[in-house]
């Protein structure tokens, strides 16, 4: 098959041999795969959670039919089902992956380009949000860094979970302008010194009950500051950098939870039930096209190499998605 390999100099179009299916997974057959940005980390040649190095087949979520299921997979599925799938190795013909990171997709459903934006947002989302953040119905979430795919997907799950209000930020107007689209009631600009003081006036003084923030870096302490006392932050990315200044006493002075999230160092049985919960509390949704994703560019397989340039440039809003087949 073809696939997308880490190569020495960068990511490379190669004949690769189609992935063996062992008793727990289930092989597909990739008919479009989505970009994110940990994407950008492998196809480098840098490794991702248990994933990547030279060799390795970049990509972490797809769609497609099945074509082989494991001998020890629940039933439910079957070969020629349509299906959303993340996990490694998605920029290639065939894919293989645990049988809990599989959606079977709605009868009708032929829009695999659509389908191979979801997992992944979906699944962070919803972990965030609930599995790490705690969220309850009726709290107040902020997104900071809210354009990502990702952070677009929070915001909708946020506001499909009763979020008494929902905010996104944002570096540039002409994204934040599409934020109210993704769930978003009001829409900040984060290059502002005063947008932390903003998020107070909206919530009377207190600040919001949850942060999911996917920029951290320099960021942390202006959203310390709009969150409110014993309020929690939950940090899922690292866009604006791996490190930065932290202030330990206005932490402690508002009593912040501050979590990681990551899916880098949890247990098969752990992202199961991450997928079962999203399942539970989404799949109508997701179903019925409440709970969506913008596609911004798509490329063809061998063109990869243009798609995660674009990535890598931050060029798009929503999601990059390579055809496959």
């Amino acid at each position: 098959m073809h696939a997308i390999i880490v190569s020495p100099s960068g990511p490379a179009l190669e004949e690769v041999p189609i992935p063996a299916c062992r008793p727990h997974q289930v092989l597909v057959r990739v008919r479009a795969a989505a970009l994110n940005r940990a994407d950008l980390h492998v196809a480098a040649g840098g490794k991702h959670g248990r994933s990547g190095g030279l060799g390795a087949i970049v990509g972490i979520e797809w769609a497609g039919e099945v074509v082989e299921i494991g001998s020890e997979v629940p039933g439910g599925l079957a070969v020629g089902d349509a299906v959303m799938c993340s996990g490694t190795g998605g920029y290639a013909e065939y894919a293989v992956t645990d049988w809990g990171r599989v959606y079977r997709l709605p009868d009708g459903w032929g829009d695999f380009a659509h389908a191979a934006t979801l997992p992944v947002a979906l699944q962070t989302a919803h972990d965030a949000l609930v599995g790490s953040g705690g969220f309850r119905a009726g709290e107040t979430v902020l997104v900071q860094g809210a354009t990502s795919g990702v952070g677009l997907m929070t915001m909708q799950v946020a506001r499909q979970l009763g979020a008494a209000l929902v905010i996104g930020t944002s570096t540039t107007s002409e994204r934040r302008a599409h934020l109210p689209e993704y769930g978003a009631d009001l829409a900040l600009d984060s290059t502002r010194d005063d947008w932390p003081e903003k998020i107070l006036d909206a919530t009377d003084g207190v600040g919001v009950d949850l942060v999911v923030d996917f920029v951290a870096g320099p960021t942390v302490n202006a959203s310390m500051r709009a969150t409110r006392l014993c309020g929690r932050i939950v940090n899922v990315g690292r866009m604006g950098g791996h490190s930065g200044d932290f202030d330990y006493d206005l932490h402690s002075l508002r009593r912040i939870r501050y979590i990681g999230a990551t899916f880098r160092t949890r247990s098969l049985d752990e992202v199961r039930e991450i997928a079962r919960a999203m399942r539970s509390d989404l799949w109508d949704a997701v179903c019925d096209g409440r709970l969506r994703l913008p596609i911004s560019r798509r490329y063809a397989l061998a063109d990869a190499g243009k798609a995660i340039a674009c990535m890598r440039a931050n060029a798009h809003f929503g999601k990059v998605v390579l055809d496959v087949a």
